[in-house]
């Protein structure tokens, strides 16, 4: 099983890595072309809003409540899945359009609620609103992505769900190049990107259910039985597996009252703490979910808690030498990427600070993709959800203090501390529950751990050029002192866990996950 898995994570991770790396090209035309003045941070708020959204309704609590209740009518058979799947889409596409004209109408509403800090600026207020009213559809298109991705996801069909986000970033890079040059303000070619992208990424997935003969005709379903527990599962969900995204959000919140530039510094660097996040964290969490629902469907306890302990272990693996490089590395990445045309070495350094500060929480942001489906795989939605409350509330009050005195590097703090918060309590919650009892050898896992990551820093400190160096240098000399910089640690690093006995191999032993 431990192999099954491991193969699956390697085939989301590498078409996230695509999807990432895609993501990265989109934002270095974006930097370039439109800095992070006012256009810039005008855009970012327009697309985080429906992409919060989208987070909330679709990749966070649909999804997690859906996969679980799917695997309980993969039993029943092909005309009772059939079924439920009519319904859900049906009674979820109506509401998202409901909600959709909602947003276009309440735009400006909108934007002064999640951006009060523009309220004082016409200007800003105008655009925005302009910009949103374009990018709010968004929020429906992708929503409906992720419910075939889920069935796709459940079906062990992962690649196609975990390419899909490719198409929106060669929208945006399209709209950015081509589209922006003719139009009168040219940021609006930045929202029909996402506009076009949320409407391809949709279209890109319907063959792929037609082949698997699970694209019924959508209805109305409010009142069946498996769309009341997936809206039952789902309403706190919103909010459990969401607290992340609402601290970012927050994030934005405060950062509009902040000086020009502000939203773009934490965008950025939030940008580059989402790509290990994504490879490690999005990938386990894709994959463990319909795992953990189909043991708990088939009611297997001890391969429940061997597949939560098996993806802890990658955590570490993975995580702790990404937290460490993204932190180190936080100028020389924002630099190579981000500094050129509009972008300049103040907002560099600017990003870069807010990037250290976010590095320190991706280990507890990949520990929270990864504990949260021990949740809700057992349909237990409200657990997260109080845990969330603590966190979300705890963020809010670190945002004020460390905001006053540390600007938006305060607001990635807080979130990272918050985030430490809650990936601890969803672990003692499991432990608790009786739920997840960790394979023995963890204490000398975590110890032999310690000599690669050793090396991997003393590696780091002793070829990473200055700052000044960075600066002046062009981009293909960025690029090669960069990239030799990456090869050599991870090549120390791989090196050193091979000579500590942690492996591959060691990792996919069917019963156990224990360290040699």
């Amino acid at each position: 099983m431990s192999e099954t898995l491991f193969k699956s994570t390697a085939i989301v991770s590498m078409m996230t890595f695509i999807s990432r790396i895609l993501g990265f090209v989109r934002d270095i035309v974006i930097a370039r072309m439109f800095g992070a003045g006012l256009g810039a941070d005008v855009f970012f708020v327009a697309f985080k809003i429906p992409n919060f959204l989208r987070r909330l309704f679709a990749e966070g609590a649909f999804s997690q409540a859906f996969i679980p209740v799917l695997a309980e009518y993969k039993r029943s058979g092909q005309n009772d899945l059939r079924l439920l799947i009519a319904n859900t889409s049906g009674t979820l596409a109506t509401i998202l359009f409901a909600i959709t004209l909602i947003g276009v109408i309440a735009a400006p509403l909108l934007i002064m609620i999640f951006a009060p800090g523009f309220i004082d600026d016409p200007e800003k207020v105008t655009l925005a609103t302009d910009l949103l009213r374009i990018t709010f559809p968004y929020l429906f298109f992708i929503s409906l992505t992720a419910l075939a991705g889920a069935i796709l996801n459940s079906f062990g069909q992962f690649a196609i769900p975990s390419f899909t986000p490719v198409f929106l970033n060669l929208s945006l890079i399209s709209a950015a190049l081509w589209l922006s040059p003719q139009l009168e303000q040219p940021v609006t070619a930045l929202a029909w990107g996402v506009f076009i992208g949320g409407v391809v990424q949709l279209i890109f997935q319907i063959p792929f259910l037609l082949r698997l003969k699970l694209l019924p005709k959508p209805r109305w379903g409010w009142h069946q039985s498996g769309v009341q527990k997936i809206l039952k599962l789902m309403i706190p969900a919103m909010f459990g597996v969401s607290v992340a995204q609402i601290n970012l959000l927050l994030d934005t919140l405060l950062a509009s009252f902040l000086v020009t530039g502000s939203i773009s510094w934490l965008y950025y660097s939030d940008r580059l703490v989402e790509f290990p996040l994504g490879i490690v964290g999005i990938a386990l969490s894709t994959v463990i979910l319909p795992s953990l629902s189909h043991k708990h469907a088939s009611a297997s306890k001890q391969a429940f808690s061997h597949t939560i302990d098996w993806a802890l272990r990658w955590v570490f693996i993975i995580g702790t030498p990404a937290a460490i490089g993204l932190i180190f590395l936080a100028e020389p990445l924002l630099t190579t990427l981000f500094q050129y045309g509009e972008f300049s070495s103040t907002d560099t350094h600017k990003a870069s600070l807010s990037l250290m500060a976010y590095g320190l929480g991706l280990l507890p942001f990949i520990f929270i993709k990864v504990l949260a489906p021990g949740y809700f795989a057992r349909q237990d939605t409200k657990t997260p959800v109080k845990i969330g409350i603590i966190a979300m509330v705890t963020n809010m009050v670190l945002n004020v203090i460390l905001m006053m005195q540390f600007a938006h590097v305060g607001l990635a703090l807080a979130t990272s501390l918050s985030a430490v918060l809650n990936a601890g309590l969803l672990y003692f919650g499991l432990r608790k529950l009786g739920v997840y009892q960790p394979v023995a050898g963890w204490g000398r896992f975590i110890l032999k751990l310690l000599i690669p990551n050793s090396a991997l820093l003393l590696i780091l400190y002793w070829l990473t050029p200055t700052s000044i160096d960075w600066f002046n240098w062009d981009a293909w000399h960025r690029i090669s002192m960069l990239t030799g910089l990456i090869a050599a640690a991870i090549i120390v690093y791989f090196a050193a866990l091979y000579a500590v006995g942690i492996t591959i191999k060691s990792l996919l032993k069917p019963n156990t996950h224990t360290i040699s």
